[in-house]
């Protein structure tokens, strides 16, 4: 498989040249030159197949001949090792639990497979150092999955006041090979320093760079996995069915772009559902057709907090820069703070179901567009409440349990270099050598 630059469809590279340099030089998004379609027989056994079985089948085509398939299969049993259970919230809405590993996120599961990757293609002598910018999940599941691994540096970057409190614990009290940079600023600013980063000639000579962040496709591939996981669960509940439609909370677009990825591929979902908070500019360009980049605005649900999505060209890619062609799989929805904070408590209150923020919003989203599309519903449930804790417990008024993947942070000591917005004071941090915790 080739990968081409969402801007320049003639600069080809390999699946493990695109993984290490994560970003193109000229600030595109690599993208496969080519998305193979699955035969009918795996669909037909989809139901009764593991999640290391599906990723193994998916995956393949993408990473050969980079990685063989033994390798692949070792890989996918590393990573998926942990349940994405489909659970069923009221009739006919379904919550996809992607929240069951090492650090209670969807991210997880990219950022393993991820450094599984990385790890394989670094060459002695010569470290990777991975730059990730976070507004809350990602930094945690980067700095979780990269943790220890040889020849491997990881930077997090984050906005000071932009994360809870638990998130930030989980990936500033590491120590090892991460390090942890809090920036004065939104999520925005922090994306925005990374993308200069891998632009930057002078760095790029001093530092082998690399992305984790959604827009390396060796972490944003494997969310592919789940969405066929979580049909095949459905369809085992409902083998009758035919049409589905799944709610994606969206901040930066990565997970609904490798949703749509999944479906060009040919899982056989009816229609997608952006999902986002207050910052919606994915779901106003559905509406109006004008695409409008704007400062992130904060939200309860903080994850999602991106005001100019780093992924959406590679939707625009799948659907060929086409409006028409994406507004009838995708459909738009958005819901601001007191929205999501009714909802939590109404569901809580129902159901017994705990939703946190950005599951919310994609409950919320089924439950106003079912009744028009006409379709059973899945939303993804992408982080534990937990990791929400104080705005959880000022929503419920009530204490929220930590689950042990989280407790374990409690009462360590933080390890950050705090900076101002400014890409000359970054870029001589990051030509600093690493030691452990810090730059």
């Amino acid at each position: 498989m080739k990968y081409y630059s969402t801007n320049d469809y003639a600069a080809q590279m390999s699946f493990k040249e695109a993984a290490i340099k994560g970003l193109p030089q000229d600030k595109g998004l690599f993208f496969p030159h080519e998305i193979p379609t699955l035969g009918e027989d795996f669909f037909e056994a989809l139901p009764s197949l593991s999640l290391p079985e599906i990723a193994f089948e998916v995956l393949q085509p993408y990473v050969t001949p980079d990685i063989s398939p033994d390798d692949l299969r070792k890989i996918c049993a590393e990573v998926f090792n942990f349940p994405i259970p489909l659970v069923e919230v009221e009739k006919d809405v379904y919550a996809l639990e992607l929240f069951h590993g090492p650090t209670c996120a969807f991210k997880d599961v990219g950022a393993r497979f991820m450094s599984r990757c990385l790890q394989a293609f670094a060459e002695p002598g010569r470290p990777v150092t991975v730059l990730v910018a976070t507004s809350g999940d990602t930094g945690s599941a980067v700095a979780n999955g990269f943790l220890g691994l040889d020849n491997i540096d990881v930077v997090v970057v984050y906005p000071q006041q932009g994360v809870s409190e638990i998130q930030e614990m989980q990936f500033t009290t590491l120590g090892q090979n991460t390090s942890a940079v809090g920036i004065e600023g939104t999520f925005d600013d922090c994306q925005t320093l990374v993308k200069q980063a891998f632009s930057d000639e002078e760095l790029n000579q001093k530092k082998n760079l690399s992305s984790a962040n959604s827009i390396n496709v060796a972490r944003w591939l494997p969310q592919m996995v789940y969405y066929f996981y979580a049909w095949g669960q459905w369809k085992s509940l409902n083998p009758e069915a035919a049409e589905i439609t799944i709610a994606v909370p969206s901040g930066n677009f990565g997970n609904l772009a490798a949703g749509l990825l999944a479906r060009q591929m040919g899982l056989p979902v009816t229609y997608f559902v952006a999902a986002t908070n207050r910052n919606r500019i994915v779901p106003h360009y559905l509406e109006t057709g004008e695409y409008a980049p704007a400062a992130s605005v904060c939200t309860i649900a903080n994850a999602m907090d991106v005001g100019n999505p780093n992924n959406f060209p590679r939707i625009q890619e799948l659907f060929r820069h086409e409006l028409g062609a994406m507004q009838q799989v995708v459909k738009g929805f958005w819901a601001d703070d007191e929205e999501i904070k009714g909802t939590i408590k109404l569901v809580h209150q129902d159901t017994g179901y705990l939703l946190d923020p950005h599951g919310a919003i994609g409950y919320l989203s089924l439950r106003q567009l079912l009744p028009e599309l006409k379709t059973p519903g899945i939303f993804l449930e992408t982080a534990h409440a937990a990791k929400f804790k104080k705005s959880m417990e000022e929503v419920l008024g009530q204490e929220i349990e930590l689950p042990e993947q989280l407790k374990v942070f409690q009462g360590r000591q933080k390890q950050v270099t705090d900076m101002p917005n400014d890409f000359a004071g970054f870029k001589l941090l990051l030509m600093q050598e690493h030691k452990e915790g810090t730059l």
